[in-house]
């Protein structure tokens, strides 16, 4: 039987869940907590352990046990039949503390204290089946498929007391709590609130959309974004709500709108996280939901397509709208009518009427990238000069380029050419060489599959940070596994990631061995040696292919920087090419 619409939260009342233990046991709790076992949780379950404390995935009280897990993969429900279509769950490491009955102090990559769990299950999960279920996709260009291969193997749960979340210095007045929000809501005093979920900054078309939404529920919009993890590549939270806040301030009735930040993590989950965002903004008091075309995809697959249709979010969400007690505004694609200066949407555009739109491509290239203030009939100038801001031009972002192939295959070879003619064209590099980091950054790690990924990863983590501070990271590092690469491809940010597949034979990588490293794997003296007795699995979409055989390292090279140059990244030099051309 399903529960009512009042037994699962109503959207202007109702009990949300509470882990805090009361403030005169939480000394108490702390000393206790400082001779138990620590878990260092991860970014993403920081952010569901906050949702969870506050309320916001109400009726949800913990981590999720077996039953729920599987139910909600199989049924989009819980256990006791509340409906709850993303899984919740808390993967570890076997470990000699991760057993039935005993007690962890959970803590934020500070190593500060959280809480405190009691462990009442420990289970396994199949992270394809959750991929296959969850997301319909096991395709690694699927950020969370990649970031699952990182995850733990065993699940736990138990009751949680919490003493503290996670700690956030910005925006403090913003980051309202459910009951905090539903009260400041209730005390605007309109019948209805449309919530806007957004991980994106807003343009005219999404202001003209949210205020239509307003007036077409009669009430007021609760402006929601995501300020906990988005998709790899999205503008950074600071900036976006830098825009939000000069948004409403100068251009919403402040009667009519109440912005308030979303800590939560995203998944990109699709349909079903459409209808995850309907049951956590009716736990902060909003009556409808605006879903959107694709609501929350993470783009495309490795061949170029959707992950989904683009009105399947729309479908789903209105198929449980009435047992959620949330209605469903879909958002409808609105054009600018140039002669008129003003938007409609697309269906409603009068015969021979002239419209004007911008892709994101074009917002992207034509404008950001090209360091043009976007015109002010597509974005407030205010907000314009917001992302002018947090946006360079494109030559002067940060790249990661990823060298990948077989030992001896060339990568480093041809990257220390290519690191001289990035210098040569006005770019910073950093060079990041496989041999080099393992006898630093990674010394005393081993050639397991499991040292391998590790080593790759801090190669990742690096080059992500001198990405995102506008620097050139050069990448030469064997890095055989696909899931591992695509991993980092999201880190980066698929916009700023190139792969450049270094395609050498492996016969011809042997007779390159001047270390001898192939024979002695040859002889068995070397183990788990990529390409002998350990596979290389050969990237299926690299952006560039190199042939190291008939064609030279500074051959290669300058056709790299070819492609860098039609890409934005590396300027022209005219001076520099005519002189290389003659």
């Amino acid at each position: 039987m399903t529960p009512s619409t009042v037994e699962l939260i109503a959207p202007h009342g109702g009990a949300l869940v509470d882990l805090f233990v009361p403030a005169e046991e939480r000394e108490r709790l702390r000393a206790h907590a400082s001779e138990l076992p620590s878990l260092q949780l991860s970014e993403r379950c920081a952010c569901d352990l906050e949702m969870l404390a506050v309320g916001g995935f109400s009726p949800l009280k913990g981590f999720m046990g077996r039953a729920d897990y599987v139910r909600v993969l199989d049924e989009m429900r819980l256990a006791d039949g509340h409906l709850f279509p993303i899984p919740i769950t808390l993967p570890v490491e076997p470990s000699p503390d991760i057993r039935v009955g005993a007690e962890i102090a959970l803590r934020d990559s500070k190593n500060d204290l959280l809480a405190v769990m009691r462990i009442d299950e420990v289970y396994e999960w199949d992270r394809h089946e959750l991929a296959e279920k969850v997301l319909g996709t096991q395709d690694l260009r699927h950020p969370l498929v990649s970031e699952m291969e990182r995850w733990g193997p065993l699940n736990v749960a138990g009751p949680i007391r919490m003493l503290k979340l996670p700690a956030h210095f910005d925006y403090r007045e913003l980051r309202l709590t459910p009951a905090e929000t539903r009260a400041r809501l209730e005390a605007i005093g309109q019948a209805n609130v449309v919530a806007f979920q957004t991980r994106n900054p807003l343009h005219r078309a999404h202001e003209e959309l949210t205020k239509r939404a307003t007036e077409e529920v009669g009430g007021v919009l609760l402006l929601h974004p995501v300020v906990g993890m988005t998709r790899p590549g999205d503008v950074d939270h600071y900036t976006r709500v830098r825009t939000y806040k000069v948004l409403t301030q100068r251009h919403y009735d402040p009667s009519r709108v109440l912005l308030a930040l979303a800590p939560f993590a995203m998944r990109m989950g699709g349909p079903r996280e459409a209808l995850w965002h309907a049951v956590i903004r009716r736990n902060y008091g909003a009556s409808h939901l605006i879903v959107g075309r694709d609501h929350a995809s993470p783009g495309v697959d490795s061949n170029g397509k959707p992950f989904w249709g683009p009105y399947d979010a729309q479908e789903l969400v209105a198929r449980f709208s009435t047992e959620l007690g949330m209605g469903m505004v879909p958002f409808r694609e609105l054009v600018y009518l140039k002669d008129e200066q003003r938007y409609e949407e697309s269906t409603r555009v009068p015969e021979g009427a002239e419209t004007t739109t911008l892709s994101g491509t074009q917002v992207r290239d034509d404008f950001l990238n090209s360091g043009r203030l976007l015109p002010e009939w597509f974005t407030r100038p205010a907000v314009a000069e917001i992302l002018a801001e947090a946006y360079p031009p494109t030559h002067r972002q940060g790249v990661c380029l990823w060298f990948t192939g077989l030992s001896g295959a060339g990568k480093s070879t041809t990257a220390d050419v290519l690191t001289v003619l990035l210098l040569e064209h006005g770019r910073q590099v950093t060079m990041l060489d496989g041999d080099v980091v393992r006898t630093h950054l990674s010394k005393g790690l081993g050639f397991s599959k499991e040292d391998r990924d590790t080593n790759i990863r801090r190669i990742g983590y690096v080059a992500s940070e001198i990405v995102r501070h506008g620097g050139f990271a050069v990448c030469a590092a064997v890095s055989p596994y696909r899931t591992t690469r695509n991993d980092v491809r999201s880190l980066v940010g698929k916009d700023n990631y190139i792969e450049v597949f270094v395609n050498t034979p492996l016969e011809v990588c042997e007779d390159r061995d001047t270390k001898g490293m192939y024979a002695k794997a040859r002889r068995g003296e070397i183990r788990q040696f990529t390409g002998i007795d350990d596979p290389y699995e050969a990237p299926l979409h690299a952006e560039i292919t190199i042939d190291t055989v008939t064609h030279s390292a500074e051959e290669n090279a300058r056709r790299i920087l070819r492609y860098l140059q039609e890409r934005g990244f590396v300027r022209h030099d005219a001076v520099g090419d005519s002189l290389h051309a003659s």
